[in-house]
């Protein structure tokens, strides 16, 4: 499960259900958050804030929350932030937290590569798909550093999948586009509706 501050009353819901289930299923599921970008309640909109303090803010929340965090991610990192002083002090602060597991959000080349570069973050996410295939680029680096695609936009925002008669096919190819080029990954399909999600698991 990937969610983030950023996603409104995401993390609150995950952390409910999380909250249901008994020791043994939750060590069966992955759940990943970010910090970075924060949600503004009152505007109704996410801000983004790599500030060492808002970090550990955000941190602290997030566990409250979600009770455990298997992999923290950086939001919106870019080659100067994934390498700034503070955001390094709050992962320490996350490391102290007990979250083993690092990773940055990115959106270009040369921000994954300085993340890996420095050797605190073990995973990128970035979006891949068929349609839009330059961060492949990503996956040579990651190889080299033993590091984990997560994957996000495989239908580049639903733009692969535009016919309801064709959308199994459509989407299987998405995938297969995704198996052929990523070694070692995690593929996120996010979805507001739990037929989507259903289908995407299928054509999976």
């Amino acid at each position: 499960f990937d969610t983030a501050p950023a996603y409104a009353a995401s993390e609150a819901w995950l952390g409910r259900f999380l909250g249901q289930l008994d020791d043994e299923r939750r060590r069966t599921l992955v759940v990943m958050t970010k910090a970075g970008e924060h949600w503004d309640v009152e505007r109704g909109t996410s801000c983004v804030d790599h500030d060492r303090d808002a970090l550990c803010r955000s941190i602290d929340r997030s566990l409250e929350r979600l009770g455990r965090i298997d992999v923290l991610q950086i939001h919106k990192a870019t080659r100067d932030v994934v390498r700034d002083p503070g955001v390094m002090a709050a992962l320490d602060h996350a490391s102290r937290c007990g979250i083993a597991t690092f990773g940055a959000s990115v959106a270009d080349v040369s921000s994954g590569v300085a993340a890996l570069e420095t050797g605190a973050y073990q995973a990128l996410q970035f979006p891949l798909n068929i349609a839009n295939p330059a961060l492949a680029r990503l996956l040579e680096a990651l190889r080299a550093a033993r590091g984990t695609a997560i994957v996000n936009r495989p239908f580049a925002m639903g733009g692969l999948v535009t016919s309801a008669a064709d959308a199994g096919a459509q989407a299987r190819a998405a995938f297969r586009f995704i198996r052929d080029e990523v070694e070692r990954g995690v593929v996120l399909t996010g979805t507001g509706k739990a037929a989507h999600l259903a289908a995407n698991l299928e054509a999976f």
